[in-house]
């Protein structure tokens, strides 16, 4: 069976100038297209809890693991099973 293609929906904002000139010179200096600038600033602004908004989940819980080195690794699975049970 022949997969079919995901359809993307196209939106059109319209935004005041100089806001626009700050998003798009805020992209280059990031280095990313604006509309990704956007979607994130979007994401950071509807997601009240961070931790749905990690990109690298295995980098995330070694820089974790950096922080709480002076703890056993009991004492750091039992406060990750404290935090999912909030």
């Amino acid at each position: 069976m022949a997969k079919t293609a995901l359809k993307k929906e196209k939106w059109t904002l319209t935004f005041d100038h100089d806001l626009k000139s700050r998003l798009q010179k805020e992209a280059r200096k990031l280095r990313v297209y604006p509309v990704q600038l956007l979607e994130t600033m979007v994401r950071q602004q509807l997601n009240p809890y961070g931790f749905q908004s990690i990109k690298d989940n295995i980098a995330y819980v070694n820089a974790m693991r950096l922080k709480s080195g002076r703890q056993s690794n009991k004492k750091f699975l039992a406060d990750i099973k404290k935090w999912e049970k909030r």
